[in-house]
């Protein structure tokens, strides 16, 4: 996994804005886009993805600092196809239906996209949003913010493939949040089965401090730059 955009710089060649994008090798996917294409391709070729190798875009939510950079990436790749939830503006999707491949409207139900990826489906009201779950020998979920709480999208991932969820990663929501919220969520990942972490973008100084105090060395960096095998 390499992250693409962060607010989080992790390597100086990268240039670090609000937002979260990463990509994902082994299944040629795109997950957010940042706030800023010309950033995020900048970075892609830092990094050394290639436009053309990305098959799947999936959009976790429709705040600016998670979908900026579609256009960016669509203009130079129209045979990618899109996983978006069902609270983007219907006047977007209907956009994106042309400028690309395919695009896949995800609701409030879990969902398999392909191979061993799901969408929980759309979670949340005040701020709809969809994380990814990873169903292989060490289950993992991808959250872009994690506006419906990061122990609560755990719990909703753990139940639809019936295994514990082993790696958490992305935004966790918890820049606002004070010490007490934050132990408890890192207190109800421990108690879920999570036993590896990468928390950035939303997620708060803080609070990436003190889940680096109790998840120890299974507390893993983000920023952009940064890669990660996921296992």
């Amino acid at each position: 996994m390499k992250i693409l955009f962060d607010n989080y710089n992790y390597n100086s060649e990268c240039k670090s804005l609000w937002g979260f994008s990463v990509y994902i090798q082994k299944y040629n996917l795109l997950f957010d886009t940042g706030s800023n294409g010309r950033v995020l391709l900048q970075n892609m070729k830092h990094k050394g993805v290639e436009i053309k190798e990305i098959k799947y875009l999936f959009i976790t939510h429709s705040h600016w600092d998670h979908i900026g950079g579609i256009d960016s990436i669509l203009e130079l790749n129209k045979e990618i196809t899109l996983f978006v939830p069902s609270s983007l503006s219907k006047h977007l999707i209907n956009d994106l239906k042309t400028l690309t491949k395919k695009v896949i409207v995800c609701g409030t139900k879990p969902q398999k996209l392909f191979d061993n990826l799901y969408s929980t489906g759309v979670l949340g009201e005040e701020m709809p949003e969809q994380s990814l779950i990873i169903d292989d020998d060490f289950p993992k979920v991808i959250t872009g913010c994690g506006h419906y709480g990061i122990q609560n999208i755990i719990k909703v991932a753990k139940k639809i493939i019936n295994k514990d969820i082993k790696w958490a990663i992305g935004g966790f929501h918890l820049m606002y949040k004070d010490e007490n919220a934050i132990l408890e969520s890192i207190k109800s990942l421990q108690s879920l089965g999570v036993q590896k972490v990468l928390p950035t973008h939303c997620t708060g100084d803080i609070a990436i401090g003190l889940y680096k105090k109790y998840f120890k060395d299974n507390c893993f960096a983000g920023g952009v730059g940064n890669e990660t095998a996921l296992k």
